[in-house]
């Protein structure tokens, strides 16, 4: 089963359960367990793997317990502190957490209502964990970008390089989109200065902040209405008869070898599918290159990943306006090798193609 339909499986569990779930062990029956079993894909059963109520005494605190801690051979991969369901998350009430978190050398550590996951590393400072989570998962309200990223947390994907990299760049967007959508409720006057000089040349004054503060609120709002209208239209085209593959391919004849033409950028939109996929490639070939080599450059006919932003060192392109989404991934000879693909998470079946890819352009 794939990892979307567990989550809605468990998702409709919470719906049914919640409301008869009175206490934190009921809580972790009826949710935390199945989540660590069936989502993160651990034997709940085998000691070897999931430790419930895990004790490792810290300096003069003896005896206190972190709810579950989940290992593989000698190492920890999870801590997991659990809180009734329904009630709030917070890090003051997760002390044990943390002192096991700075103390044992797991990298990661989750803390959960049952309904809400919140995934923490160490990405601030070694061996103290992250004020804020890298990821949250929302069983009542859940995000499919999220699916991606949760994959990596499984038993069978788990990678902690490969984590820490998708980790690091799901935190700090995670934080600026905070910061954005605060500033469009209501911006503050750093924001507004950086915005209106680069619009007025007059001198801000108090009653210049006013009329401006009101200017920038009412164009942030105008922008993000055109914003959702623009992805519906174009969610409304993909719904419109597309062209064969082999059409597609056909237009895009060019040698790889050559610079390809910039396109304009008139009609092409990047999708969410996209750039999930965009996410699963980069933290792929992370464990290889500077995430920050891999990049995305879209086109009409498919979406490029490309190593260094260079035309001439494509990684993969991704065709997703088709009934089969295909992944084309070029080996050390610039040959194409093309897969068709279920869902977006089947590009991890395929990481050993892209990963021996951005090893030849390294060195290349």
């Amino acid at each position: 089963m794939s990892i979307d339909q567990t989550i809605q499986n468990l998702a409709a569990r919470i719906r049914e359960l919640k409301p008869i779930i009175e206490t934190e062990e009921a809580t972790k029956t009826a949710f935390v367990i199945p989540f660590i079993n069936d989502v993160l894909g651990y034997d709940v059963t085998d000691p070897r793997e999931v430790i419930p109520e895990y004790i490792a005494d810290i300096g003069k605190k003896k005896g206190e317990k972190v709810d579950f801690a989940i290992k593989s051979g000698t190492d920890f991969r999870f801590l997991i502190e659990c809180k009734k369901i329904g009630e709030p998350l917070h890090l003051d009430h997760a002390t044990q957490l943390i002192r096991y978190f700075n103390v044992t050398d797991t990298d990661f550590a989750i803390l959960t209502n049952g309904e809400v996951y919140e995934f923490y590393a160490q990405l601030d400072e070694m061996n103290r964990m992250d004020e804020r989570p890298f990821m949250t998962l929302d069983l009542a309200n859940v995000d499919n970008r999220v699916f991606p990223h949760l994959e990596m947390c499984t038993k069978q994907q788990f990678d902690s390089d490969t984590i820490n990299a998708s980790a690091e760049e799901l935190k700090y967007v995670a934080e600026i989109k905070k910061v954005l959508a605060s500033q469009f409720r209501e911006p503050d006057a750093e924001w507004v200065k950086t915005i209106a000089s680069r619009v007025t040349t007059r001198r801000l004054t108090a009653n210049v902040m006013e009329t401006f503060t009101h200017l920038v609120s009412t164009a942030g709002s105008q922008f993000l209405r055109d914003e959702a209208n623009r992805r519906l239209r174009s969610a409304q085209d993909l719904e419109e008869p597309l062209k064969p593959l082999e059409d597609s391919v056909l237009e895009d004849s060019t040698p790889v070898e050559a610079e390809e033409i910039e396109l304009p950028n008139d009609g092409i939109t990047t999708t969410e599918e996209e750039l999930q996929a965009f996410g699963i490639i980069r933290a792929i070939c992370c464990v290889d290159v500077p995430a920050t080599d891999i990049t995305i450059r879209d086109a009409k006919s498919y979406c490029g990943i490309l190593y260094q932003d260079n035309n001439r060192k494509p990684i993969a392109r991704l065709f997703f306006d088709r009934k089969i989404p295909r992944i084309v991934i070029f080996d050390e000879n610039r040959e194409e090798q093309a897969f068709d693909m279920e869902s977006i998470e089947d590009i991890y079946t395929y990481a050993d193609h892209l990963r021996a890819r951005v090893r030849s352009l390294q060195m290349s």
